[in-house]
């Protein structure tokens, strides 16, 4: 089955553009556009879209207050922020609001399109350089006593987890570590519980408290 895709930007050269380069791809069918938040919300109840691919800055609402409405409305929803911007705030404000994923608009129509999929499926999506900021983010909190967990990780699912950090996907993973790209999938099942988190992001934050990289 196809990611419904909405694209949501106030550039109409940049949908139009984003459009075609996805409608080739057999995994995607984009289901429609946006040119602002507001809109977004109101396409996404029409269209219920899987994943909204969503800018952050855009007028009359943002992507940042519309991946929260969205979150509180529509949770069925998965957005994926897709933006030029990778300042700390914009960062850590659409995680909070609720996007499943961060990609810079340099990211690759490969990447692009393993990131639709992944959101599809809730998991995180990040890019590296994002995922670097919330590792040195938490590296900067004040030094707690983490819970100990109560089933340690495997050497392979410590593996699994730091390249979770480096915002890998499951087919990096799995070609880095030469695994099947179920087995990874299995692995990061694995991590999520061990770890008593929900998605990939907490995972990669819970074991750098842990000190496990």
């Amino acid at each position: 089955m196809s990611v419904r895709v909405l694209i949501v930007d106030d550039q109409a050269l940049f949908r139009e553009a984003l459009a075609t380069l996805l409608e080739v791809q057999p995994e995607i069918d984009v289901v429609g556009e946006a040119a602002n938040g507001e809109e977004a919300v109101r396409r996404c109840a029409e269209l219920r879209p899987d994943v909204a691919l969503m800018d952050l800055r855009m007028p009359v609402l943002d992507g940042i207050a519309a991946t929260a409405r969205l979150r509180a409305e529509q949770p069925d929803v998965r957005v994926l922020a897709l933006t030029t911007f990778d300042d700390d705030e914009d960062v850590f404000a659409a995680l909070r609001a609720g996007a499943v994923g961060y990609l810079l608009k340099d990211v690759s129509s490969t990447r692009l399109v393993e990131a639709l999929v992944a959101a599809q499926r809730g998991e995180s999506v990040l890019q590296p350089s994002v995922a670097a900021k919330l590792v040195a983010r938490v590296a900067r909190l004040p030094a707690e006593s983490p819970r100990p967990l109560a089933t340690p990780l495997s050497e392979r699912e410590l593996e699994v987890v730091r390249l979770l950090a480096d915002g890998r996907s499951n087919r990096e993973i799995a070609k880095t570590l030469f695994l099947a790209e179920g087995t990874v999938k299995n692995l990061v099942t694995s991590v999520l519980s061990k770890l008593q988190v929900r998605d990939r992001t907490q995972a990669a934050l819970r074991a750098k408290e842990l000190g496990l990289f």
